[in-house]
């Protein structure tokens, strides 16, 4: 899948494969003013990557926080995070949600599906990342988390039965080009801009998004009834 992306963005951001993840992560903090900070990374050991936390049954292996302490770590500096990724160059880059955004992370079809629908209605989805284990992830304004359940019933659907899932403060995303495991790398759908670059507000977003998970739902009882 090629990325999306228009003519007004062409500027060089962190790209699908061959960037360094230092220079990912200082292009984060400096450009779009994004917080960042380093989480797990892959070893190989025997010919096989296994997540550096060393847990056998990891299910984000060297794509997660090294510690509970993660929200502490995080900064809005390309010049310390650039010192913090000499330490351990293959860390993870990891994006702290509810500061400069809230992330809406839905199924990757109902994210495609949704994301057809958002730009023939004529409306900016923002900056979208595809991750390995198929999910979508909508950048917008902070606040959605709190506002999306409303919103979603303002629709008409039941925000307990659609698999939208809200990432505001306490929560993380992955951010392209970290790897997870051996599934492959999270990537960029619609690049972000640089700083200053509106993000959308969840309101525009959730109805499109509402309708995509909710045919995804149906679809999934249809085969197995």
């Amino acid at each position: 899948m090629e990325e999306v992306i228009g003519v007004t963005e062409a500027v060089r951001v962190p790209r699908q494969r061959g960037e360094q993840l230092p220079d990912a992560a200082a292009w984060y903090a400096q450009e779009a003013r994004w917080d960042v900070f380093p989480g797990t990374w892959l070893e190989s050991v025997d010919g096989t990557e296994r997540c550096s936390c060393r847990d056998a049954g990891c299910t984000s292996p060297g794509a997660h926080p090294t510690g509970p302490g993660w929200a502490g770590q995080a900064t809005g500096s390309a010049a310390a995070a650039r010192r913090m990724w000499s330490a351990q160059p293959g860390s993870s880059v990891l994006l702290p949600a509810g500061r400069a955004f809230d992330a809406l992370d839905v199924p990757e079809s109902a994210g495609f599906l949704a994301l057809a629908r958002i730009e023939r209605m004529g409306l900016a989805p923002g900056p979208v990342t595809r991750t390995p284990d198929r999910r979508t992830v909508f950048f917008v304004l902070p606040g959605a988390v709190a506002a999306c359940p409303g919103l979603v019933r303002r629709w008409g659907w039941d925000p307990t039965a659609i698999d939208l899932v809200g990432r505001g403060e306490g929560h993380y995303v992955a951010a392209p080009p970290t790897r997870v495991g051996g599934r492959g790398a999270v990537q960029w759908v619609r690049r972000p801009g640089r700083a200053g670059h509106r993000l959308p507000e969840a309101e525009s977003l959730i109805g499109p998004l509402a309708y995509a998970c909710a045919r995804e739902a149906a679809d999934a009882r249809a085969r197995v009834s």
